[in-house]
């Protein structure tokens, strides 16, 4: 039986000495000053909480964390479901539940000042290029060794969030920027069928190769679900709408991915999908 092209091109690059013992997993040095990208006052709790408690001094950038001039004389659908009433401060409410959840995983908040697009005129919305002017600056600033970002799905403005980290991503590359980057599988968005499938086949198409990696963690939940009873407003909504709790106790860890270039001469296969 003949080899299909994908496993010949892989046995011609495989042997001593090429680091296969290595792959799938992170280094310490990697881990010495991570970012997580949270598109969401929630997002990096929910997706990376084991993560987080495995990883304290974490710094966790939300984007979507701006508080509106004003708010609509009508709360959204998820406002309402979430427990907010005409009048209330949404995001300065949320933001102090994002303080206490990730002050229990001694991760440090930043909030970035780009509004939901619950919060928006009609017609208005935030690009993935603002996104990625913000995220290169903190990127500067911090000089993180590891940077964790959603893998977008679904949700518009998790895709605008992974757009805009994967374009900071290729500006450091091409820089030559000693800065590792990885993907957390946005809870419970990869639960809907084909979106994971299709985030990984438009990435490696793209030749950024979207690689599951054996990322240390805090093997209990018991901290993340802690954290994550902080966003009192949030898990309302969340058990409403998606079953939160049967997700988060369910027996599957958190799943990350590195989006590293492949490896030199297998960008072929990428012609054979």
């Amino acid at each position: 039986m003949g080899r299909s092209g994908g496993a010949a091109l892989m046995a011609t690059a495989t042997g001593p000495g090429l680091g296969m013992a290595d792959w799938g997993f992170v280094e310490p040095a990697e881990l010495a000053r991570p970012l997580v990208v949270s598109p969401h006052l929630d997002d990096a709790v929910l997706s990376c909480g084991q993560f987080l408690a495995a990883h304290p001094g974490t710094t966790v950038a939300t984007v979507f964390a701006g508080i509106p001039a004003g708010y609509p004389a009508e709360p959204s659908d998820w406002s309402v479901l979430c427990g907010f009433d005409p009048g209330d401060d949404v995001q300065a409410a949320r933001r102090a539940e994002d303080a206490a959840a990730l002050g229990s995983l001694a991760a440090e908040p930043v909030w970035l000042d780009f509004l939901e697009s619950m919060f928006l005129a009609e017609g208005e919305s935030v690009g993935a290029d603002e996104v990625a002017g913000a995220l290169a600056a903190l990127v500067e600033a911090r000089e993180p060794t590891i940077v964790l970002v959603p893998m977008g799905l679904a949700n518009p403005e998790h895709v605008t969030t992974h757009d805009a980290a994967m374009a900071v991503r290729d500006r450091c590359l091409a820089e030559g920027r000693p800065v590792t980057w990885a993907c957390y599988q946005d809870v419970a968005y990869h639960h809907i069928p084909g979106q994971l499938a299709w985030r990984v086949a438009k990435m490696f198409r793209a030749g950024c190769w979207p690689t599951p990696v054996a990322m240390p963690v805090d093997p209990s939940i018991a901290a993340k679900r802690a954290a994550i009873e902080a966003y009192t407003s949030q898990v309302r909504g969340l058990e409403a709408d998606w079953g939160l709790w049967r997700r988060i106790d369910a027996p599957t860890p958190e799943q990350y991915w590195r989006v590293d270039p492949p490896p030199p001469g297998w960008e072929a296969m990428i012609d054979l999908i």
